[in-house]
């Protein structure tokens, strides 16, 4: 089994939220492949059992509060005694990532995130991988917690539904095929228009010396 998590705060209020793009694409893996399935309300959170090209997965959207992912993602790898380096990819927003980018990463800081640094508090450790989504940079003159707390533009949106598609697409490769094959497919400067494999594999491109910093403060319950 794998377990995809995706990373938001629950309610109306925050739907479509920059903060809520991981929410927003599990979503998509949810009407990709288990269309039918009602979420139920387990580990702190909304889940939902999907088969990924064969693969059991557990989608799950912690309903904590983004403070307190690292509780329900902790309870739910506990439960299938999963292994966070393999098992484990959690979807998430990014301000150090343009709208429409996203990026695969085995391991790293949690940046000023509070869903990943709550995460990285409950397992122990800063390595499982992570996905995660251009929400854009804070504009000038706002605050961070207001930037990522706050809706898409039209403009982001047209650039977001592409990305989540993605997002999609990259966590199936995760799901079937393992962490490696997805960061060669889709840690290239556009990444691929799908997951047909090309013709010629794209070598993965080398890690930076600094990751800059991922998203800030989120709100607090």
């Amino acid at each position: 089994m794998k377990l995809i998590v995706g990373l938001g705060n629950p309610g109306s209020a925050y739907e479509k939220t920059r903060h809520n793009a991981g929410f927003l694409a599990v979503d998509r893996l949810h009407r990709r492949h288990a269309p039918a399935e009602t979420p139920r309300a387990r580990f702190d959170a909304l889940c939902v059992e999907a088969n990924i090209r064969s693969i059991r997965c557990l989608l799950l959207k912690p309903i904590t509060y983004m403070n307190l992912s690292g509780r329900s993602v902790a309870q739910a790898l506990g439960f299938f005694k999963l292994n966070p380096v393999s098992d484990l990819l959690v979807l998430v927003d990014d301000v150090a990532l343009p709208a429409g980018a996203i990026r695969l990463r085995a391991t790293g800081g949690a940046g000023g995130h509070n869903g990943l640094a709550d995460i990285q508090r409950a397992l122990g450790t800063p390595d499982y991988p992570r996905l995660r989504i251009g929400v854009d940079a804070c504009p000038p003159m706002m605050k961070l917690e207001d930037h990522v707390l706050g809706r898409f533009t039209p403009e982001q949106l047209a650039l977001l539904e592409p990305a989540l598609d993605k997002a999609a697409d990259a966590a199936e490769i995760f799901a079937a095929e393992g962490l490696t094959p997805a960061m060669n497919r889709f840690n290239t400067k556009d990444g691929p228009a799908s997951v047909s494999p090309p013709s010629s594999p794209p070598q993965p491109r080398p890690a930076p010396q600094h990751t800059p910093p991922s998203v800030a403060k989120s709100d607090e319950r």
